[in-house]
């Protein structure tokens, strides 16, 4: 049923949305002076969106797609979603196969509505390429603070140009944020500094943190690989099992966005060697929290990671 659902979103929504709009070339023209409103936004992750909305301000009105606790790299787009993107000015989406199950719906769109990867706002010598996923990398940017820096400014890039006449209101707006992200970066090494080296492990569901582990000083490991679309063997559980025992480790976690199943089954295994690992708490890894929550953004949301990682491994 799923796989004749998508058949017709591809082949049979998206055109007739698509028949229904103005040309418009490739987004640098717009079917109405964009100076005069606010821009309409589309963003897949909520952590795209809180940059847009940060970068933009009041010149902006953004909608994300994926929610508090959703999967982005196993999310597939509704019929819903589709009729929201085609209505919008501009679609921010992460890239490097975040987003693998969107792929051809961005390749539809891109026809008529301008579309973005903030992740092209990065050299690609600064990316990470996972073993036994050549030719790919990892798209887990944001945990690196200073490489979603680049992205944020990418954002900032966009936005002046389909709107230059408030240049002025992007660029304040983008050098307020970034240096709230350059303090943000400083507090993650003074909070990770509280931990012995040898402690700095950091072992989840799937390979979500190594950018953080490559630029604070963790040693990540995960059960399943960078997309959660990888399922965990029962010879991966026991060779993280062994490891966490050789180790001493004293904790392990789980993910927002990801079943913790998983981890449960790490921490069973680890419990029959004799050995006691504790779950150490939730982190935030391809969603951020629910609204209301000091994790609804970006800046909470790393915040609730670091301590929770720390106040877990120096105990």
């Amino acid at each position: 049923m799923r796989i004749y659902l998508t058949i017709f979103i591809f082949f049979i929504i998206i055109p007739i949305l698509l028949s229904g709009c103005g040309k418009i070339d490739n987004g640098t023209s717009q079917q109405n002076d964009l100076s005069k409103r606010v821009i309409r936004v589309i963003t897949t992750t909520g952590m795209i969106a809180d940059a847009v909305k940060n970068v933009g301000g009041n010149r902006v009105m953004v909608t994300a797609l994926m929610g508090p606790g959703v999967d982005p790299h196993l999310y597939k787009a509704s019929e819903g979603d589709v009729s929201r993107m085609v209505k919008a000015d501009i679609i921010f989406y992460n890239g490097l196969h975040l987003e693998g199950k969107m792929v051809e719906v961005f390749a539809h769109m891109r026809r008529r509505v301008k579309t973005a990867a903030v992740s092209d706002g990065i050299d690609r010598n600064r990316l990470l390429s996972p073993p036994g996923y050549e030719g790919t990398y990892d798209p887990h940017i944001w945990f690196d603070v200073k490489l979603w820096m680049k992205a944020v400014e990418y954002i900032g890039e966009v936005l002046i140009a389909l709107d230059s006449s408030h240049a002025e209101t992007y660029q304040k707006n983008l050098h307020d944020y970034l240096n709230i992200l350059s303090e943000l970066d400083r507090y993650i090494i003074q909070e990770a500094n509280k931990t012995e080296k040898l402690k700095r492990v950091l072992i989840t569901a799937h390979d979500a943190f190594h950018y953080f582990g490559r630029t604070y000083g963790f040693e990540v490991k995960g059960l399943q690989g960078i997309s959660t679309a990888a399922e965990a063997g029962t010879a991966d559980v026991q060779n993280l099992a062994d490891f966490i025992v050789d180790r001493k480790i004293p904790a392990v976690f789980v993910e927002t966005s990801v079943p913790p199943k998983y981890v449960e089954a790490l921490q069973a295994a680890v419990q029959a060697r004799g050995y006691n690992v504790k779950i150490g708490g939730n982190l935030y890894s391809d969603a951020m929290g629910n609204t209301g929550t000091q994790e609804e953004n970006y800046i909470g949301m790393v915040r609730h990671n670091i301590s929770t990682i720390v106040n877990a491994l120096i105990q």
